[in-house]
């Protein structure tokens, strides 16, 4: 890695149409899970890897993220790119927060996403992996054993090499967490309003430049409400895997 990532995006634009009736009057970023707004924990995993600045876009019921983004304290700075007139999807979205961008690598992270480490934090293992000269998107994935509530297929292949191919329906292959790294570049002839960023994932891969990292801890996908009791299960798992009671003895 040529140096520290300090800046993210989070993605919190999106209508949380499967969450319903929990996203009517909620964005889906900040229904609770374990207590506290799902975009919580990727903002709490960003600050612990020392992230400085973070661009995080709104539409649906978007003066209560503006809130929540008011209430967190700083680092990281965290500024709001507001798409209340025009839903521009991740792509779009993330060109229009490059304008609060540096020109050098940055994370991007799905509001909804919950992952809980391994032995290697997925943060620092994605900027360890990082790779300039070769890479111009690193995701990280995960195994669908490792991946909890995730009832669709798999995304990606991977090479030996750690490129990444669109998996074969029903085939074998990683899902993507929501959670990656890319370089501004990739926007160079982006189109402008809306579009995905499975546009630059393409563009990326037919390049060659287009990574990914194995995840080795759990993966939470949090769809729908009655999703959310197994993901705080397993999290209370984990926290007693984490932190063992004391020996009483």
């Amino acid at each position: 890695m040529q140096g520290a990532v300090t800046q993210a995006m989070i993605f919190a634009a999106g209508l949380g149409q499967r969450m319903r009736p929990l996203t009517e009057h909620t964005p889906k970023p900040l229904i609770e899970v374990a207590g506290r707004p799902i975009i919580d924990h990727a903002l709490q995993r960003l600050r612990a890897q020392g992230v400085r600045r973070v661009v995080v876009n709104m539409h649906w019921l978007g003066e209560q993220i503006a809130r929540w983004a008011a209430r967190q304290p700083a680092p990281p700075e965290i500024i709001v790119s507001d798409e209340r007139e025009r839903l521009l999807d991740t792509g779009g979205g993330l060109k229009k927060a490059l304008a609060h961008f540096a020109p050098a690598p940055l994370f991007a992270v799905n509001g909804d996403s919950i992952w809980l480490d391994g032995p290697t934090p997925a943060l620092a293992g994605l900027q360890s992996a990082w790779d300039e000269a070769r890479m111009d998107i690193l995701l990280l994935t995960v195994d669908p054993a490792r991946a909890v509530g995730h009832g669709g297929g798999v995304d990606f292949t991977r090479e030996a090499d750690g490129r990444l191919r669109r998996a074969e329906a029903g085939g074998a292959g990683e899902i993507f967490t929501g959670v990656y790294l890319l370089h501004p570049r990739l926007f160079a002839a982006a189109p402008d309003g809306p579009f995905s960023m499975n546009r630059l994932f393409d563009r990326a891969m037919t390049a060659g430049r287009l990574f990914g990292l194995p995840h080795d801890g759990r993966w939470l996908h949090v769809g729908t409400p009655q999703a959310i009791p197994e993901a705080e299960r397993i999290m209370r798992q984990h926290d007693k895997e984490a932190h063992p009671p004391a020996d009483a003895s």
